[in-house]
């Protein structure tokens, strides 16, 4: 169970050089890949929230937005972050306390590396999602891996502990779950994280979003069909598709603006 220890240690790293670098760049991924979402009016869960920084992104993205956590100390730092913003839920990704099709988006963002069974807490993100579900983990194909994912030996690091995800894992466990539905991936931090800091030539080491099973942060869109997105991806597959537009959002680390596109 995570505990105030916890929070307070991923939130002073998100405050360190090389944790702002990081969270940037999977905010743009999580962007990129909701940006064919309609998003006012849409609910959205956010499984496994932990204190609530990506659950705010969703929220300043338009998303009505709700929090799940089986730690009451995450719960509690998300509640002191987002306020009246969002509804939470004490529970577990394996058993929500929800009816199907209770959202239309589900997100399980660094969850999916800490359970122990991985296809009922997907399935239960399927089950609840109405349209779609975005699911991120720890690449065990990245550098970032061999650094800080390696099991080391009586090791009490959080990283060290959890199961990361390849790629190949990652689709078997998603076509398990949800078999004919469409699904887009891609990763960011393609370098090793010594390069996960400000300037142009380590911008350039990890630049882009990219079509590489090699990042440090894999993402993957899984569309269940009903309301597919309209993504520069999608039109080039789907030619009568109809064309929507939404804006992108720039959020910064302390912003409270909120993208209403739908």
């Amino acid at each position: 169970m995570w505990n105030a220890e916890d929070v307070k240690s991923f939130l002073d790293w998100a405050d360190t050089p090389a944790g702002a670098f990081a969270l940037r760049h999977e905010r743009r991924l999580l962007q990129h890949l909701v940006s064919g979402w309609p998003r006012r009016g849409h609910s959205l869960l956010d499984v496994g929230c932990g204190p609530g920084i990506f659950l705010e992104y969703f929220w300043e993205s338009g998303f009505d937005v709700t929090g799940l956590d089986a730690s009451p100390d995450m719960l509690a730092a998300a509640r002191s972050r987002l306020g009246p913003r969002a509804d939470f839920h004490l529970g577990v990704g394996d058993h929500l306390p929800f009816e199907d099709n209770a959202f239309d988006y589900v997100t399980l963002l660094n969850v999916l590396e800490f359970v122990d069974d991985a296809a009922a807490v997907l399935a239960e993100a399927f089950r609840v999602a109405a349209r779609g579900v975005l699911v991120a983990v720890l690449n065990r194909w990245s550098p970032y891996y061999l650094s800080h994912g390696v099991p080391v030996p009586g090791s009490s690091s959080r990283l060290r502990q959890a199961r990361w995800r390849s790629l190949p894992e990652m689709l078997r466990l998603v076509r398990q779950g949800c078999g004919g539905c469409a699904v887009t991936w891609r990763t960011v931090l393609h370098a090793p994280s010594c390069t996960w800091r400000e300037g142009t030539l380590f911008n350039l080491c990890n630049r882009g979003i990219a079509l590489n099973p090699f990042g440090a942060y894999l993402a993957l869109r899984v569309d269940t069909g009903r309301g597919l997105p309209v993504t520069p991806l999608l039109l080039t597959t789907r030619k009568t598709a109809p064309m929507r537009v939404c804006p992108p959002t720039v959020v910064g680390r302390t912003g409270h603006g909120r993208d209403l596109s739908s």
